[in-house]
């Protein structure tokens, strides 16, 4: 990515200020940082936009697979670990469904899976992506069995077969849908590379070497097919981990063109594609594509997913306000903590056991637990009684506030600044069940 001083380069020098920025040096170093588009500059010269934006380009190009609300990106990263920035488009997860159903069995299938569906720290999990493949090797079946599950759902599609001649009828059928083809190898790399130009879709590429794979990405450009996704072979773990890793490194590391395109990889079903599966994800796969994919086996693969690609430096955060639980009334009581999601949603399930009704009061804290956010001085007494003030709590309820027991040292502050008796609550919220039933109210 190019340097500040890079940037700073192609600017007008003027400090103008038209950009929204003090200095054209200040500016600059927010491009660096990816904070800022050099379409903010109204004095950058057309040449000079396509050069800056050619040379900021991700090592890893973005490809868009979907049309509308359902569609999902991959690639466009720029680094090898997280740490050292974040990773920007989550793996996408895909399963398999074969054109030679009957029509309501296909439905039925794709049914179960879309509602497979989990809630976790706010978020909802569920499948990316449906694999048609033709496994009839009727052209005009497999044709059918897309329309009918791009009318179905709002899910991208990924349509499977063995050359351009299987695929065209449902390419050209659902081209607005914008399918993802599969798969182009070096005998079909000419004629599927054509019809992914032609009608502008995204193109998988399939070749077990990294070599065979810089090839058929230059055959597949050659041919005007520039949205491509690479599949280099799920045979065993090793070479997952291998081949993935090389062409990240080869792409981030030496600019090498011919291998910085999103990785996929079809991992089959069971015990084993879960392994593959965690792996790809872990080690730079955009898409995994299995066979057969139980909510058991789903679950702990989004939840892996989560944690990979959650931006490290800022926590999963929930929005501040006041929420009630078991259906409060006006003398529930008032709980409050803070808005790291995990905290939240930790106290929120342990009041919901209790069945006792109960406010909470949700504080601001910029994503952080209770006793951080305590030390930073960002969960004193004066944040709580600002956070009442704004939602209007203490008009809600006549109940007795309650601190969490990490924090009493502010329960008497607080209350002078509420005007309420505080009492003090436990000090892990496994214990808040026990604690509010014996609260009498």
């Amino acid at each position: 990515m190019p340097t500040a001083i890079e940037y700073f380069k192609f600017l007008p020098k003027t400090n103008c200020g038209e950009c929204g920025h003090p200095t054209c040096l200040a500016f600059a170093m927010q491009l660096a940082n990816q904070k800022a588009s050099v379409e903010e500059c109204p004095y950058v010269d057309e040449e000079a936009k396509r050069t800056l934006q050619e040379s900021s380009a991700p090592p890893v190009r973005g490809v868009t697979v979907g049309a509308g609300e359902g569609s999902f990106r991959m690639g466009e990263e720029t680094v090898l670990y997280r740490h050292e920035r974040r990773f920007v488009n989550p793996t996408a997860y895909a399963v398999a469904i074969p054109d030679v159903l009957p029509a309501e069995q296909l439905k039925a299938l794709a049914q179960s899976y879309l509602d497979m569906s989990f809630e976790r720290v706010g978020m909802t999990f569920d499948i990316d992506m449906f694999a048609v493949f033709n496994a009839s090797g009727d052209a005009e079946r497999l044709r059918s069995a897309a329309v009918a599950l791009d009318g179905m759902c709002s899910k991208p599609l990924m349509l499977i077969g063995a050359g351009a001649e299987d695929l065209r009828p449902a390419a050209e059928a659902l081209q607005a849908s914008r399918p993802l083809l599969y798969g182009a190898d070096k005998g079909s790399i000419s004629s599927m590379a054509a019809l992914a130009a032609e009608l502008g879709l995204p193109l998988a590429l399939r070749d077990g070497s990294l070599e065979g794979m810089a090839e058929l990405v230059e055959a597949a450009r050659g041919q005007g097919a520039e949205d491509l996704v690479l599949d280099l072979g799920s045979d065993s773990m090793r070479h997952v981990l291998e081949r993935n890793t090389v062409a990240r490194k080869a792409s981030l590391k030496r600019s090498f063109k011919g291998l910085g395109y999103p990785l996929m990889n079809l991992v089959g079903s069971g015990e084993e594609a879960m392994k593959l599966a965690m792996l790809s994800t872990m080690k730079y796969g955009s898409l995994v594509v299995f066979d057969s994919l139980e909510p058991q086996q789903a679950l702990p693969l989004m939840t892996l997913r989560q944690n990979i690609y959650t931006d490290p430096q800022v926590p999963i955060q929930v929005k501040q306000g006041l929420y009630p639980i078991n259906g409060p009334g006006e003398d529930s009581p008032l709980l409050f903590t803070t808005n790291f999601s995990l905290t939240y949603f930790t106290v929120r399930a342990d009041i919901e056991k209790s069945r006792i009704p109960v406010w909470l009061q949700v504080v601001d804290t910029e994503g952080l637990s209770v006793l951080t956010a305590y030390a930073a001085n960002k969960f004193g007494h004066e944040h709580v009684a600002a956070a009442f003030e704004a939602s209007s709590a203490l008009e809600s309820t006549s109940g007795p506030v309650v601190a969490p027991g990490m924090v009493a040292k502010m329960s008497g502050k607080l209350e002078e600044a509420v005007g309420r008796k505080v009492l003090v609550g436990p000090m892990e919220s496994g214990s808040l069940p026990k604690f509010l039933k014996n609260l009498g109210v």
